[in-house]
């Protein structure tokens, strides 16, 4: 079992659904990363960590784990989860693989990308259609919206997926079968499947 894991990739891709099944099942401090994001952006807006400024897709992602990722190295370096296992599972979507190679690998924690690269974005936005409920926040968005940001999704999974290839981190694609590709996380990681 790995002591700390990361579990980062696109919106809507399962991140935080397993992120819980890792704590719920193997003990791991599920750690939402958004959630703290959230937070610099509301009280702390001169770090520059700004999902809403201005800039396109690609760049906003780039500018914000460029700044987030030493972030996470310095909670991992001063954490008291370094020392017992299991530690955290880190739940992240703003942290591009260039930025974990240069920024945390080697720091004892572990990654996998969880992104949605196989699909078309029109395929994308029908997916996410289909299984939206009224506990995610996409659920209440515009079709004009969704469309949008499944288009983004897209482009940044495209990204991921090359850099992953690069970097030579694990990547699982899960709009079109979630489950197998999370049997195949566990399976990657070392955790019993059977306690899933």
């Amino acid at each position: 079992m790995t002591n700390n894991i990361i579990v980062a990739g696109v919106p809507r891709a399962g991140k935080t659904t397993l992120s819980r099944l890792l704590s719920k099942k193997f003990g791991y401090q599920h750690i939402s990363m958004d959630s703290v994001i959230a937070g610099f952006e509301k009280c702390f807006p001169e770090t520059g960590v700004n999902t809403y400024q201005g800039l396109s897709s690609l760049d906003t992602l780039r500018v914000i784990s460029g700044k987030m990722a030493p972030f996470v190295r310095a909670m991992l370096d001063n954490s008291g989860y370094g020392t017992g296992e299991p530690g955290m599972v880190l739940d992240m979507y703003q942290l591009l693989p260039e930025d974990y190679d240069s920024c945390i690998r080697g720091s004892g924690c572990e990654i996998a990308y969880l992104i949605t690269s196989d699909v078309t974005p029109e395929e994308r936005f029908l997916i996410q259609k289909r299984y939206d409920t009224e506990r995610d926040y996409t659920f209440y968005k515009s079709d004009e919206e969704l469309r949008e940001g499944a288009e983004y999704i897209v482009e940044q999974s495209l990204l991921m997926k090359e850099q992953c290839l690069k970097y030579g981190l694990k990547f699982y694609e899960t709009a079109l079968d979630r489950e197998q590709a999370f049997a195949r996380f566990l399976q990657d990681f070392g955790f019993d499947h059977a306690a899933w």
